[in-house]
């Protein structure tokens, strides 16, 4: 269960009302790294952990601490929005209202849906989207996705707190870097932990290395004209893995045959000259009409 507490977790007071800044702190609230996507990206893979013990606490942890960060940005975002639109908008407004608005960088949707609050949506409006949360069951590739999460997080933090002047906005974002910070460190100590616990190695998944082709494992194809790609570490050398020696194929040749798509069936009216054979027939399991039901009797369910 959750419980909720009506104190913040961090002051959200600006020192005056700004509608055009709650419309970019927005990005912050329902944009595809924002809060909403950490917050359910965490639950999600709480909620799905197949291991007990510290990996699920520390993931439930943050979570629960994401829904708190998601509060405190709703907070700041009605609390820039107070008097609006009233007073900024509409004094932007007084000859043409649908221009002024625009102008005046204020998000509509803002007053006329949440009345003056915050939006489950990006800066542009788009609403928040459930796939922006990764939750794959995982933990390897989970927390890689962390990790990133956290560091275009920060960066988008990073942004808005050089678009603002306001010391009481600059003081709550202040907190969110650190955050994040924080985060990332801790999402990267989670992968050392997974390896140190022989749960995961480097690359995810693990255990399919007997079925790969090695030789395609460990080289760059070098499939630019850009004449550097060979002088960094991802070229030459042992690979983080520690299982494959990293080089570079200078001239790559192609390994399959002519890419073409398999004749038509008539019935989609695919423009089509012949030249590569008739079609094949339905799949074996997908007929229908007379030879469906021939299979059909033919192949009783077992």
């Amino acid at each position: 269960m959750f419980t909720h507490t009506q104190r913040l977790q961090f002051e959200a007071k600006p020192e005056k009302p700004d509608p055009p800044y709650a419309h970019k702190l927005q990005e912050l609230v329902g944009g595809a790294y924002g809060e909403m996507s950490v917050m359910m990206q965490y639950l999600f893979q709480g909620w799905n952990a197949r291991i007990k013990g510290k990996y699920k606490d520390l993931i439930m942890d943050i979570a629960t601490e994401e829904i708190g960060h998601v509060e405190m940005l709703a907070t700041m975002v009605a609390r820039l929005l107070e008097g609006a639109p009233a007073t900024a908008t509409t004094k932007m407004a007084t000859s043409d209202p649908a221009v002024g608005a625009v102008l005046g960088g204020m998000d509509p949707q803002q007053a006329i849906i949440a009345g003056g609050g915050a939006l489950p949506a990006d800066s542009n409006g788009y609403p928040w989207n459930g796939r922006y949360a990764v939750a794959s069951g995982n933990l390897l590739a989970d927390f890689y996705a962390n990790v990133a999460a956290e560091a275009q997080s920060r960066l988008q933090t990073a942004r808005l707190y050089n678009m603002t002047d306001d010391p009481g906005v600059k003081d709550m974002l202040r907190f969110n870097l650190a955050r994040d910070t924080v985060h990332q460190n801790q999402w990267l100590a989670a992968i050392e932990q997974l390896r140190e616990d022989g749960l995961e190695g480097v690359v995810v998944p693990g255990g399919l290395e007997e079925e790969e082709y090695r030789e395609h494992a460990q080289t760059l194809w070098h499939l630019s004209d850009g004449t550097e790609a060979g002088a960094g570490l991802w070229a030459t050398g042992p690979a983080p893995d520690g299982e494959h020696e990293l080089t570079i194929l200078n001239t790559p040749q192609p390994l399959g045959d002519i890419g073409m798509a398999p004749p038509p069936d008539p019935k989609l009216f695919a423009t089509y000259d012949g030249s590569l054979g008739q079609p094949r027939g339905p799949v074996l399991g997908t007929e229908t009409g007379v030879k469906g039901k021939i299979k059909d009797v033919l192949t009783p369910d077992e």
